[in-house]
């Protein structure tokens, strides 16, 4: 039998490679997005554009309202998005942390795998290239999978959750060298923090610089499209 992943997918550079890597290892892919009213939507229609064309077997949009808590500069639009120079890395974790979005989008991933009989979760985060999140930390992973296994019916009858982050050690220069062998389609990604309408990036924010800088590293042409 073909085994079944779920792969959190937001329509960005990572989740669409780690999408490509759970394709590669022979999974049926079944892709989960979660429109939690950030800035931008443009990278949910990213994100069903990849789910397609890398041919997953489904994809979902959950909806969950991270707005009604805000404190982020990605939910609250009174936060503005930081925009820093090349060299400029802000100290701390940065206010475009989402408070718990992490743990959020790997439970609803592990409701939806266990209605599948899933027993493999995928999700893209990457801990070496600068972010400051806390929940893209290898020890968040293992915990959290300690976690569905004392938590879900299927764990408790022998059918243990594995939570892959295939990424978490990886550069951005590397992501993209992989991801480009795997023939992910990095035009249609959208990974910057306040895309426009059509998903053009700003090349301002600190998600657009590691992305650039990840492109120049690998060697690769950047096909990301900018507003200006």
């Amino acid at each position: 039998m073909t085994k079944k992943a779920v792969v959190l997918l937001s329509g960005g550079l990572d989740s669409a490679t780690c999408l490509a890597i759970a394709k590669s290892q022979g999974y049926e892919c079944y892709c989960l997005s979660l429109d939690y009213h950030q800035r931008h939507i443009a990278e949910l229609q990213a994100a069903n554009n990849i789910a397609q064309k890398l041919g997953a077997a489904a994809h979902k949009t959950a909806q969950l309202d991270l707005s009604l808590f805000g404190g982020s500069a990605l939910t609250d639009n009174k936060i503005d998005v930081p925009e820093s120079g090349e060299n400029d890395i802000p100290a701390g974790i940065p206010v475009t942390y989402v408070p718990a979005r992490n743990t959020i989008m790997l439970s609803l991933a592990l409701a939806w795998a266990e209605v599948l009989g899933a027993q493999d979760i995928f999700i893209g985060v990457n801990a070496l290239d600068y972010s400051g999140y806390p929940d893209c930390r290898g020890e968040y992973i293992k915990s959290f999978q300690k976690m569905a296994n004392l938590a879900t019916k299927s764990a408790v009858e022998g059918q243990k959750i594995a939570v892959h982050a295939p990424l978490i050690d990886m550069t951005k220069a590397q992501i993209i060298a992989m991801g480009t062998k795997l023939g992910v389609p990095y035009s249609e990604t959208v990974s910057c923090y306040q895309a426009d309408a059509l998903g053009r990036a700003c090349g301002k924010c600190d998600s657009c610089r590691l992305r650039r800088e990840g492109f120049v590293k690998a060697g690769i042409q950047d096909p990301t499209r900018y507003a200006s």
